[in-house]
């Protein structure tokens, strides 16, 4: 007998009813989309965890190899194993992601919203238990492995249902959901701190309390945004719209192609390596962006014209202090991103947007050492943040794009495929960054200088993502090699009037506590990353 419960999950269970108000279902997104994000906040665990045993400072792993120190209790963990946990993240996102697609649009967003919230907190608390027994592959496997497959599935669980109900206004759509998944570490950060500070004592740094804590949070808003999910009716389209009034992509777009006939075609191949390319160099500036900044201006930061490897200890601690301002107005900017190339996009044209990302984006990274050398702080770290919202915007740009080649209605899966590109680019980006200014430094180049050629070779990266880009042209209208299957909204169908904005009753209390839910702890992020970021300007 199913349980009552799989009956809930059903979803022939969420057909929207007439009067939903389909802006209901953006914040249901990013109510997901803001817990799983945290995943971009990890590396506030990463100091504290290094000292777990030694609790007041670290205790080093002498004449252990990398399998004793995944399972030694009597030692503490260094930076570079921890950072894996990035590595884990993002490799089973993609997989999962390509995995899990196919189901996640036959199970609907509701039941896929439940799993990734039991996979990404599940493995919180796997992670919290790895952490209290001082198990590094404990950790690994829950916050890794476990919660990188609820972050994939989380992560285009709602991709396809707001194409379907904002077909005028994909971009927007999408864009409004993803940014929270940048935003999830300008809420998460701040929040795990302040939750560390209260559990830390003599025998604990307060980490596994805090995951705990997190994934009891984090369970309860991302259910409210898994139950908040509604699908528009078979052949549902907003009032006053059709795709035949829309734009030439709309028009091509009346029929959908499988996941399969979509990665047969050389337009998902070619979007596949741009978004490979725009991902690496952004997940390259994003794991440098703070050593650069202490390193690059160093004593300049306070004031004083001291290279970095001069700096004493207290010049030290206060410009790593900015160094973690900057690195939220990074993820600010990456939240912005999102929303604002994204809507742009609706415009411009997904095409037009991409490639000012790379004509933008090249001519901004190889600017960045010129600014370094100039002194600006203020112009280097304006760069800096133009930079990451055209990474943002890759990210939330995506889905329109390839609902505008591939159809609607199998968009979930197809995005899940591709988010492959994001599991290279994980591997790919921060070795490229790492190994090359190793090297530079090896070689006796500055540290001041030492990230030139990295930021040059992104730039690179960028101009032959633009190359592809003007490669990419809209499917034919008839084909022999595969057949097309009719998209979810048919213009021959009446729109539903019901499902447009409304403003009564208990929808309006519904619409305003889903986006107070949403928007209080982003403000919150917001003004805390603000304050941060302002010691960089006084």
């Amino acid at each position: 007998m199913a349980s009552p419960l799989a009956g809930l999950l059903e979803k022939s269970r969420i057909v929207a009813e007439p009067g939903f108000n389909r802006w209901l279902v953006p914040p249901a997104a990013l109510c997901l989309h803001l817990c799983i994000g945290m995943a971009y906040g990890f590396s506030v665990f990463w100091l504290p965890l290094t000292r777990a045993v030694g609790i007041t400072e670290s205790i080093p792993c002498v004449d252990l190899g990398f399998g004793s120190r995944l399972i030694a209790t009597n030692c503490d963990w260094d930076k570079p194993l921890l950072g894996w946990m990035y590595t884990l993240f993002f490799v089973f996102l993609g997989s999962s992601a390509a995995l899990f697609g196919g189901w996640l649009e036959r199970a609907g967003p509701r039941k896929a919203g439940v799993v990734s919230a039991c996979c990404w907190c599940g493995g919180l608390v796997v992670a919290a238990a790895g952490i209290r027994w001082h198990q590094l592959w404990l950790v690994w496997l829950g916050a890794g492995v476990i919660g990188g497959i609820g972050l994939g599935i989380g992560y285009i669980s709602p991709v396809s249902t707001l194409i379907r109900w904002f077909p005028d206004r994909r971009g927007l759509a999408t864009g409004l959901a993803i940014m929270g998944f940048g935003g999830g570490a300008l809420v998460g950060s701040p929040l795990a701190d302040l939750l560390m500070k209260r559990f830390a004592g003599p025998h604990s740094v307060g980490v596994w309390e805090t995951f705990l804590v997190l994934a009891a949070v984090y369970f309860l808003v991302m259910l409210v945004g898994a139950f908040s999910y509604r699908v528009p009716p078979e052949g549902w389209a907003p009032a006053g719209w059709s795709p035949a009034a829309a734009c030439r992509a709309a028009v091509a777009a009346e029929r959908s192609l499988t996941p399969r006939e979509a990665c047969r075609t050389r337009q998902f191949w070619l979007l596949w390596m741009i978004l490979c390319l725009n991902v690496s160099a952004g997940i390259g500036i994003i794991g440098m962006a703070s050593p650069m900044l202490q390193e690059v201006f160093g004593g300049r930061l306070l004031g004083q014209d001291v290279p970095f490897e001069r700096l004493d200890n207290p010049g030290l601690a206060r410009i790593a202090g900015m160094a973690a301002g900057f690195t939220g107005l990074l993820s600010l900017f990456n939240i912005l991103g999102r929303f604002f190339w994204s809507t742009l996009s609706d415009v411009w044209g997904r095409r037009r947007t991409y490639g000012v990302f790379f004509l933008l984006g090249a001519a901004a990274y190889a600017a960045v050492p010129w600014a370094g050398r100039a002194g600006s702080v203020g112009l280097f770290c304006g760069l800096v943040c133009l930079i990451m919202t055209m990474y943002g915007g890759g990210f939330a740009t995506i889905p329109a794009y390839l609902a505008d080649l591939f159809g609607s209605r199998f968009v979930g899966a197809i995005h899940g495929r591709l988010l492959t590109a994001w599991s290279v680019a994980g591997i790919l980006g921060p070795v490229l960054v790492n190994y090359i200014n190793a090297a530079q430094v090896r070689a006796g180049v500055a540290r001041a200088e030492a990230y030139d050629l990295t930021l040059f070779l992104m730039a690179g990266l960028l101009a032959i993502g633009f190359m592809l880009n003007l490669l990419v042209r809209p499917l034919p209208a008839t084909t022999e090699d595969r057949s097309a299957v009719p998209a979810a909204v048919s213009p021959a169908l009446p729109a539903a009037e019901s499902h447009g904005l409304q403003w009564g009753g208990a929808g309006l209390v519904a619409l305003l506590g889903l986006w107070l839910l949403v928007g209080l702890p982003l403000g919150w992020g917001v003004m805390v990353t603000l304050r941060q970021a302002a010691a960089l300007f006084r």
